[in-house]
């Protein structure tokens, strides 16, 4: 059995996908399928059952899959420890990253890491694809990410340890003409009965806005969810809802007004979480070190 056969089978059983798995590994589809055969072959069972739509885990795949995980990160431990001798930071890395890091500029952080660390080849999985942060701290705890940029108000899952980078208030967005379009500010009690532009459940700052509310005894409507940030001032110009934003994704604007909400806790925590049952790459490691000086 090589790592080679078990990188392919993971790849496959976590993206339920012969094609979305070779892009992922950066092989031709036949390639992975001749080495989940060989494998299959070896191990004298079938791992996967096949449709023309879907691919998914027989009973045999189920009792391979922690195994060949636990193997695989084995082999990155090995590997990390022999790199961090020689002092060489190579190899790929996985990132898990929401639509917005509000203050933080990831392209800007991303380009310097590139500078710095020219053999590391980051890949990025969004919140978006991935399920907002719970799906993209269940990528990080399942091995299928090495660190992701998430917002989570209550306590990690375990297998993942979350340390906050900054944070950022959520400030009311609303339409030119609107009733509070002329004020300074507005509090919680002043936002009944409006129809809300939010996030679906589950996503960071939607958890934030939706416990606010709940501890004001308020009830809120929302009534469109999207999963970019951005998008979001332009539903409330087109006059279809307010919104929660992060303070500084809305710049100045005439048919705009943002205004801070009193008497709530509203602020948007952004954390870089790290695993912590399995030993990250040097790579993993380097990133992290690096993201701790950027931000400094």
């Amino acid at each position: 059995m090589e790592l080679r056969q078990l990188e392919c089978f993971v790849a496959v059983a976590e993206e339920s996908s012969f094609t979305r798995a070779a892009a992922r590994l950066h092989l031709v589809q036949s390639a992975v399928s001749a080495t989940i055969a060989s494998l299959e072959r070896e191990l004298h069972t079938q791992l996967l059952w096949r449709t023309s739509r879907r691919v998914g885990l027989t009973e045999s795949g189920y009792a391979l899959l922690p195994k060949a995980r636990v193997a695989l990160d084995a082999a990155r431990a090995a590997r990390a420890a022999v790199e961090e001798v020689s002092g060489t930071v190579r190899g790929a890395l996985r990132v898990g990253t929401m639509s917005s890091l509000g203050p933080i500029d990831l392209p800007a952080m991303l380009g310097s890491f590139h500078r710095e660390y020219p053999a590391v080849s980051v890949h990025l999985a969004t919140a978006a694809s991935s399920g907002g942060s719970p799906g993209l701290l269940n990528a990080l705890t399942e091995g299928r990410l090495d660190l992701a940029f998430v917002s989570f108000p209550v306590g990690p899952p375990a297998g993942a340890h979350l340390r906050e980078l900054t944070s950022t208030p959520l400030d009311l967005v609303v339409p030119a003409g609107h009733r509070l379009a002329g004020r300074t500010e507005a509090a919680m009690s002043e936002l009944t009965g409006e129809a809300f532009i939010d996030f679906p459940p589950g996503y960071g700052n939607r958890a934030v806005t939706d416990r606010a509310f709940t501890a004001a005894g308020l009830h809120r409507h929302v009534a469109i969810e999207i999963t970019d940030i951005t998008a979001g001032a332009d539903f409330v110009r087109h006059g279809l809802g307010v919104a929660l934003l992060p303070r500084g994704v809305v710049g100045p604007h005439d048919d705009l007004t943002t205004l801070p909400i009193t008497g709530a806790e509203l602020d948007w925590s952004i954390s870089l979480a790290v695993p912590d049952n399995r030993t990250p790459s040097t790579a993993a490691r380097a990133f992290e070190q690096f993201v701790d000086r950027h931000l400094t």
